[in-house]
């Protein structure tokens, strides 16, 4: 026992005298900010409940009635496309997810705009708001990088398996 701690003694007297050869390195750069740019764009989400878009948890409430579940969290990954219409040219999609949280159907929504054509192939927008009456873009990759700005929807259908959302989005970014 007594051999022990004077070997506990000995380690701790040894490491406290082993010097610790660490330094922070940074080196400032001057950074040249690119102009920025906005950007209007307006596309349409469909949405297919039960296929592009499902329920992943739901709370166990008996005592409710809505068609919109209180308490549900939801995934979605719909096709992003140039018109309302079922056979518009496809220029993206929209994955995420919804917590519908309000009585009122109202959700918190995190959503990526993924655009795989055109002028904005590759680049995508990210969207963390409630749902009223607009949702804040807060960034972006690719065209979009360090996006910020709103993206104003207005809903078009709305039935039990089909929801098409029209979006206006005003983007800045550099």
């Amino acid at each position: 026992m007594r051999g022990t701690l004077v070997l506990t003694w000995i380690l701790i007297i040894c490491l406290s005298q082993v010097a610790v050869q660490s330094q922070y390195y940074s080196k400032t750069r001057h950074y040249d900010r690119k102009p920025a740019k906005e950007t209007n764009l307006h596309f349409f989400m469909h949405e297919h409940t039960g296929v592009t878009a499902v329920v992943v948890a739901q709370a166990n409430i008996t005592s409710n009635s809505s068609s919109v579940p209180f308490a549900s969290l939801v995934a979605v990954n719909d096709p992003l496309r140039t018109g309302p219409e079922p056979d518009s040219k496809v220029i993206g999609n929209v994955q995420g997810i919804a917590l519908l949280a309000g009585m009122n159907a109202s959700s918190t929504q995190y959503i990526d705009f993924g655009f795989n054509t055109g002028k904005f192939n590759g680049s995508s927008l990210s969207v963390f708001s409630r749902g009223e009456p607009g949702l804040a873009v807060v960034g972006g990759r690719g065209r979009f990088m360090m996006a910020r700005g709103v993206a104003l929807f207005n809903p078009i259908l709305i039935n039990a398996t089909n929801v098409i959302i029209e979006f206006n989005v005003t983007v800045v970014h550099y």
